[in-house]
């Protein structure tokens, strides 16, 4: 068994989200949007509005002003919401009402520098009484991963790696070791964004995370944007991973009412994609 026991917070809500999709034969549909975008409570209900169109999680973009994954669509409306004023505690009220509302998994994705600075006790503390799952760390370094994953599995918190096609085996073997949840596979090299294939990269990460022995659900994340791409990558993948589309489609609406609309039907594209139909 790889990846730390999850016991006593929500951490166990995600994995038992991902076994029951697997049971299903199909992949989960994962959703991430930014918190604070276009508002604080605009986020709040677009997150509602993918759940309630299909999608299984949720994670819960922490803006940053420096996002090194983020490619041009996210860091958008991470601008938005950093002018609009979003702090951490906005953050984690995204996460307890989402969840709150809805029951569904709630994760965080963050960049490790916020969390250095506002403490890691007291965000996971924070982000665990909320009902979050978890967190996914894409630039915290497994070596340097120990005081959070302490802090983490105390409060029941998932901590969700992210490996690369650039990945050594030996390196993915040492991510799935320590993770918990699922494992992040970017599908290519960059930026997230929508494109026109997912490919082969692709499916040959999840081939070599899973041939680490690791019992953890990889899902795969970065390019995904439709119905057909989603349905292309849940043949090999135990999660599908989109943001770009649904920040996209939010950015494009005329209104507000619009913008929730359009996310509702991507998501339930997708969640019919992830169900082989594509």
């Amino acid at each position: 068994m790889s990846g730390a026991a999850l016991t006593g917070g929500k951490g166990h809500l995600l994995s038992d989200t991902l076994a029951a999709a697997k049971a299903e034969g199909r992949s989960a549909l994962i959703a991430y949007l930014p918190a604070g975008f276009p508002t604080v409570d605009g986020g709040i209900e677009a997150i509602k509005a993918v759940f309630d169109g299909g999608a299984d999680v949720v994670e819960v973009g922490l803006p940053h002003s420096d996002p090194v994954l983020d490619g041009p669509v996210i860091q958008t409306a991470d601008d938005i919401a950093l002018r609009g004023g979003v702090r951490i505690a906005d953050v984690v009220r995204t996460v307890r009402e989402a969840h709150e509302a809805t029951g569904k998994p709630v994760l965080v994705m963050t960049y490790w520098n916020p969390i250095d600075r506002y403490g890691v006790e007291r965000f996971t503390a924070e982000l665990a009484e909320a009902g979050g799952a978890g967190c996914i760390l894409p630039d915290l370094p497994v070596q340097e991963s120990v005081l959070w994953r302490e802090h983490a599995d105390k409060h029941g918190l998932a901590t969700v790696f992210v490996v690369a096609p650039s990945s050594k085996d030996e390196r993915l073997a040492e991510i799935t070791a320590a993770g918990s949840g699922f494992v992040y596979a970017a599908s290519l090299m960059g930026v997230t964004g929508t494109r026109e294939s997912v490919g082969a990269q692709a499916e040959d990460l999840v081939r070599r995370t899973r041939a680490t022995g690791t019992d953890l659900p990889v899902c795969v994340g970065l390019g995904v944007s439709n119905r057909a791409q989603a349905a292309e990558v849940a043949r090999f993948a135990d999660g599908v991973i989109v943001g770009s589309a649904f920040v996209k489609r939010m950015l494009d609406a005329p209104d507000r009412v619009a913008g929730l609309a359009a996310v509702r039907e991507l998501a339930g594209e997708l969640a019919s994609g992830v169900r082989g139909q594509a």
